[in-house]
């Protein structure tokens, strides 16, 4: 059935959407229960019997999920009821797998407990998106201080290049902040910051980004006076790229800009532009920075060098080891491969539940993106489209680089798998970006007065178009 209701009065068809909570609850309890069934497959795999502390697991992780619902329910009914359950399967998914390796012990390190760890991060998680869906209830308060927080953004992504304050961890990415005991990775904020700073940028500045300059091949391309943002992130990317040996974030920021510019204008040229500059970045940092040689040889050629490509090769062995149907949670030997819990986890995954679950796994990523763009269909206004948009594409660009890297269709880098992958500064931004999305898309499915564009209508004179009454939703709700 449609996801929305349909009525066609005297004055033609309107559109009113569900709330569909009760649907959203049944798809949270079941999301939640595979997350335990993969944790539960591998204690019996691995030990024949069931953790003495069950109840107490099953309550805790069944208690965040249901509050987080609940909190939905109450604040944001008209929300997209398949956002959230496809969050909590694949946090679930990741929390069982970086169990399945903590059982693993090194001799350096006899007794592992990341999956408590990220349980942890994943709750600090859940209650900042509890603090988003209840503390904003209009995105557009996000809209007033675009430059403030495009400045804010690139300090962000740029700060670990501070003597002292920057350090590298895995293979050599300085993408960390270390202040005493503690360190995260600033990007993580920054990509939030960013793509709100851009959502209100180019919402402002739409109709100025989309007047054509030169025609050349019959493609209309920017003029030069427009072209200053995009060499600012094309610089900021290459410094990333270069000095930080992050070829992840380079790929990720410089693309949810020129992606977001594309939604913005609806000009080719911009983004035929943006991979022109990917091309020439990516030419001259492999000619003049030796890291970034290193990545693509790696990728071309990854046993010419076996001491130095161990966790590629590795990661490939695995892949065919698990085959279509995979080893079984527990019965595989991911650890064998390094980082298996973090820039790994999709090879760990391919390996104990088979290429056919890693599949399932990149569709759940596939609803996370159509769900986000969807919203930002339905949104009524320029500044809510561009921000679901560029979230959507957030998730989108971050899980091809990374699914990508670890099956030799691009270069390895260093994101993280959204929701899976070990480590507390992701968690905990992906979950506000989900917060994000959901505010979003309960402002656009919402009754009440909105707009209703006419098939011919363009993005440009959308805020001038009539706005219809709209009918309340069915006193029903959840039906």
């Amino acid at each position: 059935m449609s996801n929305v209701t349909t009525a066609a009065p005297a004055d033609g068809d309107l559109f009113v959407y569900r709330r569909r909570r009760n649907v959203e609850l049944f798809m949270d309890l079941f999301a939640l229960a595979i997350g335990l069934a993969g944790w539960l497959l591998v204690e019996i795999n691995l030990f024949g019997r069931l953790p003495a502390n069950l109840p107490l697991l099953a309550a805790g992780w069944f208690g965040v999920g249901i509050a987080a619902h609940l909190v939905v329910r109450w604040r944001l009914p008209y929300a997209d009821p398949l956002l959230l359950p496809c969050v909590l399967l694949l946090n679930g998914l990741g929390l069982a797998m970086i169990h399945r390796i903590d059982q693993v012990p090194l001799p350096e390190k006899p007794a592992l407990h990341r999956a408590d760890t990220q349980m942890m991060w994943t709750v600090l998680g859940i209650v900042l998106f509890v603090v988003v869906v209840s503390w904003l209830r209009d995105h557009r308060r996000l809209q007033r201080f675009p430059y403030l927080l495009f400045l804010t953004g690139l300090v962000l992504l740029l700060l670990p290049l501070v003597p002292g304050l920057g350090t590298s961890q895995g293979m050599g990415a300085q993408i960390w902040i270390t202040i005493g005991p503690y360190s995260f990775q600033p990007a993580e904020i920054a990509k939030i910051v960013l793509a709100i700073a851009f959502a209100g940028y180019l919402t402002d500045h739409r109709e100025v980004l989309a007047l054509a300059g030169r025609r050349v091949l019959g493609i209309d391309f920017p003029r030069l006076r427009d072209l200053g943002p995009i060499i600012i992130m094309w610089l900021a990317s290459l410094a990333i790229l270069v000095f930080q040996n992050d070829l992840g974030s380079s790929m990720l920021f410089f693309g949810l800009f020129v992606v977001m510019l594309y939604v913005a204008t609806e000009k080719p040229g911009w983004p035929i532009l943006g991979l022109v500059m990917i091309g020439l970045g990516g030419t001259l940092a492999y000619h003049f920075a030796g890291h970034v040689k290193v990545r693509f040889d790696s990728w071309l050629r990854p046993f010419e060098n076996y001491e130095q490509n161990t966790q590629v090769i590795s990661a490939q062995f695995g892949l065919a080891w698990g085959g279509l149907t995979g080893r079984g949670w527990g019965l595989g030997r991911p650890a064998l491969t390094t980082f298996s819990y973090s820039d790994m986890i999709a090879t760990s995954l391919g390996e104990e539940i088979g290429i056919v679950g890693l599949m399932g796994i990149i569709m759940v990523y596939s609803i996370i993106v159509a769900r986000s763009l969807r919203a930002a269909l339905a949104s009524h206004e320029p500044f809510g489209k561009l921000l679901a948009c560029g979230l959507g594409f957030v998730f989108a660009l971050q899980v091809f680089a990374i699914i990508g890297g670890v099956t030799r269709v691009l270069p390895l880098t260093g994101l993280t798998t959204p929701f899976m992958s070990q480590g507390g500064s992701a968690m905990i931004s992906n979950w506000v970006i989900v917060g994000i999305l959901l505010v979003v898309s309960h402002q656009a499915r919402r009754p009440g007065p909105t707009e209703l564009p006419s098939t011919d209508a363009s993005f440009e004179n959308e805020d001038t178009l009539p706005i219809p009454v709209v009918r309340a939703a069915s006193p029903r709700g959840d039906a």
